[in-house]
């Protein structure tokens, strides 16, 4: 674990720099242990760093450096908390998945073999970022491995899924991106009216289940009208 300075009133916690699970998980609790202590003004987990802001009136960075040093390597006090798995419905029909085809000729995988991948696969929430409310999920299976496109778009549709190298994610608001976009999802991944604005978080489990044009349309209006409710599953 290393902590620097990252800004005046900021750290960064680092670990190994790599996409794992296991890496995310410790960043995931360090956040968790900073978070309960209430003594900082803000924490952003990442893949395998942790940004942590902090008073200055209060500490100074190296006050700061060794608070955040002690409470990070304590953290088997933790409570065990519930795991969620949600369940994402997704449209993967062409006129929802713009990039399917490049996706297919990419990996030289039909749309349907393409689909049954991403829906089958349980993914992991690493982190939120880019736009408040996107999350970055992983890992793909290998043969669902794509680069960005070559020319990001100006604009890519709210709930929008796509792919880039080993992560697939999800667009919470209209937004210019480079992703592979193969299907769009009907639920509001980022709301602000919302007690919990986001909808998913670092730790999370997401899968991915196929729907129709109808059914998306369906859920839409129950979105819309606050009668949806989000298949969320806890262990």
């Amino acid at each position: 674990m290393k902590i620097r300075p990252f800004g005046e009133s900021a750290l960064l916690v680092s670990l190994e720099n790599t996409i794992d699970p296991v890496v995310n998980e410790r960043i995931v609790r360090f956040y968790r242990k900073l978070k309960s202590s209430g003594e900082f003004t803000f924490l952003t987990p990442a893949y395998c760093s942790l940004t942590v802001g902090f008073d200055r009136t209060k500490f100074t960075i190296a006050q700061a450096t060794e608070h955040v040093k002690t409470l990070c390597e304590h953290t088997d006090d933790l409570a065990e908390t519930e795991s969620r798995k949600i369940t994402i419905p997704v449209c993967y029909s062409p006129s929802f998945a713009p990039d399917m085809e490049e996706v297919a000729k990419h990996t030289g995988l039909s749309s349907e073999k393409i689909i049954e991948l991403h829906s089958q696969t349980t993914f992991r929430v690493f982190m939120l970022g880019f736009v408040a409310g996107f999350s970055y999920l992983g890992t793909l299976p290998d043969a669902l491995h794509c680069p960005r496109k070559k020319t990001p778009r100006k604009s890519v549709a709210k709930g929008s899924v796509g792919l880039a190298g080993l992560q697939t994610g999800i667009y919470p608001v209209t937004a210019p991106g480079g992703w592979q976009i193969i299907g769009r999802t009907p639920l509001n991944m980022f709301d602000p009216a919302r007690p919990q604005p986001n909808l998913v978080f670092a730790g999370d489990e997401v899968q991915f289940r196929p729907i129709s044009p109808d059914e998306f349309k369906l859920i839409a209006i129950k979105v819309d009208t606050g009668i949806y409710e989000t298949e969320i599953e806890y262990a």
